[in-house]
């Protein structure tokens, strides 16, 4: 009877372990999807389409889902860390979000220049 109870807190403990393992490679994934992702928003985010933009708010939501199931197991250093990179996802949003605009309202200003030289070149003829 020793020995059943013995081989049961064996497989008890391991199972135990095995969940602990689990669960931290899974908040530290978390925060490296939400690592990965800034580095996507800094390095593309200027060129990105109306479509593209929808699709990082999506990721952006379904990343902070996934960081939020673990938020009681974050130590204060991993919050600290996963502050400072959706502070970077923010900047980078708007960054990207602005130079894009800009750039396409500057190229549509360049185009509307040219239609307006066309039709004051064709009324004046």
């Amino acid at each position: 009877m020793k020995r059943n109870g013995m081989k049961l807190f064996v497989v008890a403990a391991g199972m135990l372990l095995a969940l602990q393992l689990t669960s931290c490679s899974t908040k530290q994934h978390a925060i490296n999807q939400l690592e990965n992702f800034s580095y996507e928003l800094r390095d593309h985010s200027a060129q990105y389409s109306v479509s593209e933009w929808e699709r990082a708010g999506e990721k952006f939501v379904k990343i902070r889902k996934n960081i939020s199931k673990h938020e009681l197991d974050y130590t204060p250093e991993e919050k600290d860390k996963i502050g400072k990179l959706e502070g970077q996802c923010a900047g980078y949003m708007a960054k990207g979000m602005k130079d894009g605009v800009f750039d396409k309202l500057k190229a549509f200003g360049n185009e509307l220049k040219g239609i307006l030289k066309g039709i004051l070149n064709a009324v004046t003829y």
